[in-house]
């Protein structure tokens, strides 16, 4: 079972760095993968394709909603174009507008099929739009580091100006070519996703429809476990072999166990292939794993794919019969190793793992923040019968987490106010909270 991308998205940085500081494993929503990149996923080049899409920038208002001197600051903002299949104005042909997620938009595109396979049939204009502070569309001046420098910057980082900014480009856009009346349908995953099926509950007059694949827009606080998560990964390699899930919830501690005895942690190393490091450590090996686990889980396609690392059809399936494999008997860290590749090596061309490449190739650096200030989804709970360690998925670790980096306290149901969420109807109010979680409307 595949898990939406961004849904799942565990920002390495809190997983894996946090721990030196004083708050303890406080997963942030999960994002796409950067200090656990493989070698070759840095090698990758964000340059379009020949034939794939016509780069434009749109001026852009940096703030939709107040009328002070600074929200009437422009920045350019980037999207992506193909008119190939499009049918023109005068047929009122379609737009499919992509509402881009957290990252480089030419990532997205190069890796969004659905939308290139389905144009010709209905002769659509596509359109990809990337969302502002991340890739090329940087507000005050394109410059990240006074754009990502603090709070007062930052703040015009939310998806409400977002999903504003689409409906501006996508009304000036329409005018432009004189599409006043082309119908528009908007499509995204994950966050990307959210964004898609919010903009289509606020902004009706512009799209449609909305297709949003993977989008957790109930998974905030109050609304579901923050183990539910877990527990689907959980399930993906349970499904497969149930040695394969034992080995996996048994390695945390296998790897702990053998990092305390003498030459545990040159024999961790030598397993795993790692490359050399001052600071490598069995903390820092698990974080590894985990990531390994979680985006293969995220991306179980059943056909072959490039988009995180390159991966079989199936990966989680292949993990699992290289843990089952006879070829390495009964070594566990061997087996733990061999199902890792499937992830981080699948090509075979990487000769080590760089546990301490802090890289950001796809700009996903803007993440952080909206997790930390109104896309407060608990993510990360682990039960029992999770393969991860038992955790307990705290608010409050997030909240005591986000001020410290960046002074600033999450607005925890801003997004159900905004958008919405599970209601009980009344109906259901006088009956048992088992029954009412389970009778609601949208």
């Amino acid at each position: 079972m595949a898990i939406g991308f961004q849904f799942i998205i565990i920002t390495l940085f809190s997983l894996f760095s946090a721990p030196s500081l004083t708050f303890a494993f406080v997963p942030i929503l999960p994002r796409f993968p950067s200090s656990a990149v493989s070698a070759e996923l840095k090698q990758r080049s964000h340059s379009s394709q020949n034939g794939l899409y016509r780069t434009k920038f749109f001026t852009q208002i940096l703030d939709h909603f107040n009328f002070n001197p600074q929200s009437n600051h422009t920045f350019q903002q980037r999207y992506l174009i193909n008119d190939t299949f499009w049918g023109g104005a005068k047929n009122n042909a379609p737009i499919f507008v992509y509402t881009g997620n957290e990252g480089n938009i030419e990532w997205f595109t190069q890796n969004t099929g659905f939308m290139f396979e389905n144009a010709p049939s209905f002769q659509a204009l596509l359109v990809f739009i990337e969302h502002r502070f991340y890739g090329k569309s940087i507000p005050f001046g394109g410059n990240k580091t006074v754009a990502y420098a603090n709070t007062s910057t930052l703040g015009y980082l939310s998806s409400t100006q977002a999903l504003a900014d689409y409906a501006t480009l996508i009304i000036d856009l329409k005018k432009n070519l004189s599409a006043t009346d082309s119908p528009v349908v908007v499509f995204g995953g994950s966050y990307g996703g959210m964004l898609a099926a919010w903009f289509r509950m606020k902004y009706p007059h512009v799209a449609i429809g909305a297709l949003a694949s993977s989008a957790p827009i109930l998974h905030f606080m109050g609304l579901v476990s923050p183990d539910i998560f877990n527990n689907i990964i959980t399930q993906d390699f349970r499904s497969e072999s149930e040695n394969c899930y034992k080995v996996i919830k048994g390695s945390w501690d296998l790897i702990d166990d053998t990092a305390n005895k003498p030459g545990g942690m040159e024999l961790l190393r030598k397993t795993f292939r790692i490359c050399k490091s001052d600071d490598f450590g069995p903390g820092s090996l698990e974080g590894w794993l985990r990531a390994a686990w979680i985006y293969t889980a995220m991306t179980d396609y059943p056909t072959p794919s490039n988009f995180l690392n390159p991966l079989p059809a199936y990966p989680v399936k292949k993990m699992c019969e290289a843990i089952d494999s006879s070829v390495t008997g009964n070594n566990r860290l061997a087996k733990l190793h061999a199902a890792a590749s499937v992830y981080y090596n699948y090509t075979g061309k990487a000769r080590c793992f760089d546990l301490d490449d802090n890289s950001d190739p796809h700009d996903l650096g803007g993440w952080q923040w909206q997790a930390c200030t109104e896309m407060i989804m608990p993510v990360g709970g682990s039960n029992k019968e999770s393969i991860f360690p038992e955790y307990e998925w705290s608010y409050e670790a997030r909240a005591s987490w986000c001020d410290f980096f960046y002074n600033v306290q999450p607005r925890p149901h801003w997004i159900t106010t905004e958008f919405g969420g599970h209601v009980c109807i009344s109906s259901c109010r006088e009956s048992s909270e088992k029954v009412c979680q389970q009778h609601y409307i949208f």
